[in-house]
């Protein structure tokens, strides 16, 4: 099936935060942890050595309209008709349509997973790689992050040297697809920009490094191989984000609490 098919953005409503201060005041949009919380919020923003430069094609077929006038890169989404993936590979979402809502789908799993916790342990990590990475890539990305995860770094995100968690606390990074675009696609390619909002830190009492929010945006490029859309190479940049409105921070227990019960979402279109 051509990419060029004309579908729509992702959306996703997420609930509304509340509660008491939790961990002092306030942190704002430009604060000293903003650059951590940026560079951590989704854990694609490590892979430097490999980042994308080859965005924005203005000749692909996901810029052109389908002549109804309706241009895909300002329409809401709708139903395809299509049954959203049913399979996963180590936990995520895989199978994706052979199409440009497939490689939307498959981008924004792939964020949230490249931006989970489980990325903190050297052995998960190497699973999820191997599960959305194409297999000529996957010792890059391995030897890339295993330098990047060392004991100074989880120590910077309140983590154990060894990037456990601290006995007491829960260990937040959450990552979570507020829309896509394909911005180029061909038949076996396709590179799409997921915005995306991101949460990180420990939430406890005493914390040092509370969970703040970020808000990025990813490109990723993919590829058709082996059946299903894989990850070639990515980068990661700020924004766009909203004008922080009026909400207090949630207490700690509040924060955990939260963490521990709502789970995360499968993207499909």
């Amino acid at each position: 099936m051509s990419l060029g098919d004309d579908t729509g953005q992702t959306r996703t409503r997420m609930p509304e935060r509340g509660g008491d201060p939790y961990g002092g005041a306030r942190r704002g949009g430009r604060s000293s942890s903003r650059s951590l919380v940026t560079v951590v919020g989704v854990v694609v923003l490590l892979i430097a050595a490999i980042a994308f430069a080859n965005r924005g094609g203005g000749d692909s077929a996901a810029e052109e309209g389908d002549g109804s006038g309706d241009s895909p890169k300002s329409a809401a989404t709708a139903p395809s008709g299509e049954k959203p993936v049913t399979t996963k590979a180590a936990g995520i979402p895989s199978g994706f349509a052979h199409d440009r809502q497939g490689a939307e789908s498959a981008a924004a799993n792939y964020a949230v997973a490249l931006g989970s916790a489980e990325m903190f342990d050297k052995g998960r990590r190497d699973v999820i790689l191997q599960s959305i990475i194409v297999p000529a890539r996957v010792a890059d990305f391995e030897a890339t992050l295993d330098k990047a995860y060392t004991p100074e770094f989880n120590k910077n995100v309140g983590l154990n040297d060894d990037g456990t968690t601290p006995k007491g606390y829960t260990f937040v990074s959450r990552t979570s697809p507020i829309g896509t675009k394909v911005t180029a696609s061909s038949a076996d390619a396709a590179t799409v920009e997921v915005w995306c909002s991101g949460l990180l830190g420990l939430a406890g009492e005493s914390s040092t490094s509370p969970v703040t929010n970020s808000w990025f945006t990813i490109t990723i490029q993919l590829e058709w191989t082996n059946d299903d859309w894989k990850i070639v190479t990515h980068s990661q940049k700020d924004g766009p984000a909203p004008v922080p409105g009026d909400d207090r921070a949630s207490s700690a227990d509040e924060m955990a609490k939260a963490v521990e019960e709502y789970g995360g979402f499968t993207y499909a279109r």
